[in-house]
């Protein structure tokens, strides 16, 4: 976890309640196949990327910049240039997301803060956290199809520091697996009440 405070950061201080209950969420976990070797495949996972993060968020944002209809969520309403302080900012928190994803607890206060990530890209509260002037809400479409990317591009990494292929496998079937969940779990505010 990060030492130093991280602009926007609210982990522990969100309001977000999540819409899973405890149940609802072992459900979500059984439906992506989800056990406990892979939440110790996570943890081994964040070990192999701790010292990587800079890297990784390098190959994502030079993904997000190479396409403009992506950049441009991140760009002011004022000249649709990208904002670099907003992305910055962003970048910092997804780099503790990176650490978040393979080491806290998937407990109430992680279900809550998926709650809060959701709503940072839904018009409920894009733009809020760090008080800029951008496009209003990134489109559901693009969450999801996030996942690709955001999985297949970290295995690289976790294949650098000498574990076997099967150790490698695991840990990437672990994130994507994580990151099915949190994408399923983002998607809470973008859903009209009673069909979450």
């Amino acid at each position: 976890m990060s030492t130093t405070p991280i602009p926007g950061y609210t982990y522990a201080a969100t309001a977000a309640r999540s819409l899973l209950t405890v149940n609802d969420f072992e459900h979500l976990k059984q439906s992506v196949l989800f056990g406990e070797e892979d939440v110790r495949s996570l943890c081994q996972a964040g070990e192999v990327l701790a010292d990587q993060i800079e890297n990784v968020l390098d190959v994502w944002y030079g993904f997000v910049a190479s396409h403009p209809h992506l950049v441009h969520y991140f760009s002011s309403t004022s000249d649709n240039n990208p904002n670099s302080e907003y992305l910055n900012a962003v970048r910092k928190r997804f780099g503790q997301w990176i650490l978040d994803t393979c080491n806290r607890p998937y407990d109430q206060m992680w279900l809550n803060y998926q709650q809060e990530i959701g709503m940072r890209h839904h018009h409920t509260k894009k733009n809020q956290t760090d008080g800029v002037e951008s496009v209003p809400h990134i489109p559901l479409r693009y969450l999801v199809a996030f996942i690709y990317p955001i999985t297949a591009t970290v295995k690289p990494f976790l294949a650098k520091k000498g574990h076997n292929d099967e150790e490698v496998e695991k840990m990437h079937q672990a994130w994507f697996k994580s990151l099915v969940m949190q994408v399923a779990m983002w998607s809470a505010p973008y859903v009209k009440d009673g069909d979450f």
